[in-house]
């Protein structure tokens, strides 16, 4: 790895808050929507919760030396929107705001910037109770409690993110059921999706009602789709449809105000109730936008389908490890949007790590790094305004519906005892890192 980044260019690394925090009944925290799901059995891995997790919440500070150590310089989190109100409306919950305020200060005491996320996933269940983002009171409760993290935290953040990949939260929660709330509803999931947009848009101008300097934007996950044969006009359709429901849907809202005609098309009476109104709330200007990458999506219309070449391999969640589409796919939304800075707010891989002789060889985590970021300093050179990179994850922690078994992290993580341990990975970023700065 020899290119050099700018020396203003952002390292960090991101956890969220369900799945390392743990101290789920304590602090006076109410209950969340993956609470109820995790605890419901059958809906994830070996019924496994984020009760304890990483257990973040008391070992805070020994994870802010560990970030620290690692040379970065931002640390990206999400707020558990239960733990300051138990609700998700009414009364604040001042022991859950106190234990941001110590991490918030932790973090600056070591110059590390924090880059903050509202909403990774974790509903108050009082919310859900009440129709949860079925519900379009939720949008107007969610701008709520953006404008009050604004007024305690806008002038010691670095960012503010409304939600995380709020994809994830429609289709993996409403539609596949995969992930909390657990519904198989695709009608549902697409008006759930316009009202998470609904209450992004809300959120960022309550935030800027309070706050105008304070950067905000927003968090995608974006997946792009490849056809499995570019001459077969059936897995270009297949190709062009994924690209419609997982990215456009999304970007075209935020960005030109409509939701894309051929996936509306595509819906027909499942496509969401819009009110007058709506589109011009969210499309909101971004400070920056964060976008989440993994692999592509490979898409054959043939029986049996044509699997991704994947000669690079795949990771442990069954992902195809494809840096050029990181690059390929940054260009693609810089020539056709036109957005403002973009920061890599997730990326990384799941590997079965293993722990030998109190070492963590990591070697297949070290190239997945060492590709992609060869792939986002190429976007870089082709025009695309890349000004930080996040590392998923900071520690192997919680990985929803998976339980503890999966590992993403930088660090090893024995959950019977909770010690951490760098593994080789980790030890390559901190000096990959050291060499950008030298």
């Amino acid at each position: 790895m020899n290119q050099k980044f700018a020396k203003d260019f952002t390292w960090g690394v991101a956890t969220s808050a369900y799945q390392i925090e743990g101290a789920a009944n304590e602090g006076g925290r109410g209950p969340s929507i993956w609470d109820t799901f995790s605890h419901t059995p059958g809906k994830t891995v070996n019924g496994e919760t984020g009760d304890v997790a990483c257990d973040h919440y008391h070992r805070y500070q020994e994870d802010v030396d560990l970030i620290a150590g690692l040379g970065v310089d931002a640390y990206r989190f999400s707020i558990a929107w239960p733990r300051v109100q138990p609700d998700g409306k009414g009364a604040w919950n001042e022991a859950g705001f106190d234990f941001y305020s110590r991490l918030i200060d932790a973090l600056l005491v070591k110059g590390l910037q924090p880059y903050v996320t509202l909403y990774h996933w974790d509903l108050p269940q009082a919310l859900e109770d009440d129709g949860g983002w079925r519900n379009r009171d939720t949008c107007h409760r969610f701008a709520d409690y953006a404008a009050e993290f604004m007024r305690r935290y806008g002038d010691c953040v670095k960012t503010i993110s409304t939600h995380n990949e709020p994809w994830c939260t429609a289709t993996l929660g409403h539609a596949t059921g995969q992930f909390a709330p657990g519904y198989q509803d695709e009608a549902m999931a697409y008006q759930v999706s316009h009202h998470l947009l609904l209450s992004h848009g809300l959120a960022m101008q309550a935030m800027r009602g309070v706050n105008a300097e304070t950067p905000v934007g927003i968090v995608l996950n974006h997946t792009p789709t490849y056809p499995a044969n570019p001459d077969s006009e059936a897995d270009r359709q297949l190709a062009r449809l994924d690209d419609g429901t997982n990215i456009r849907w999304y970007m075209d809202p935020i960005f030109r105000g409509a939701y894309p005609q051929d996936v509306l098309a595509y819906l027909g009476d499942k496509a969401p109730k819009v009110t007058d109104g709506d589109m011009e709330t969210i499309r909101q200007p971004l400070d920056f936008l964060g976008v989440n990458y993994y692999t592509r999506g490979y898409f054959s219309h043939a029986n049996p389908q044509t699997p991704a070449p994947a000669a690079m391999g795949v990771t442990d969640m069954g992902w195809e490890v494809y840096p050029q589409g990181l690059a390929q796919h940054l260009v693609r939304i810089t020539r056709d949007y036109l957005p403002p800075p973009i920061y890599i707010t997730e990326n990384g891989a799941a590997f079965p790590d293993r722990m030998q002789e109190g070492e963590v060889q990591d070697l297949a985590r070290i190239h997945y790094l060492q590709t992609h970021l060869q792939a986002l300093r190429q976007a870089m050179e082709l025009g695309a305004d890349i000004r930080g990179y996040f590392y998923w994850s900071l520690a192997d922690n919680y990985e929803w519906n998976w339980g503890y078994s999966k590992r993403f992290g930088l660090t090893y993580v024995d959950y019977a005892t909770q010690q951490r341990t760098l593994k080789a990975s980790g030890h390559w970023y901190r000096d990959f890192i050291a060499r950008q700065r030298a």
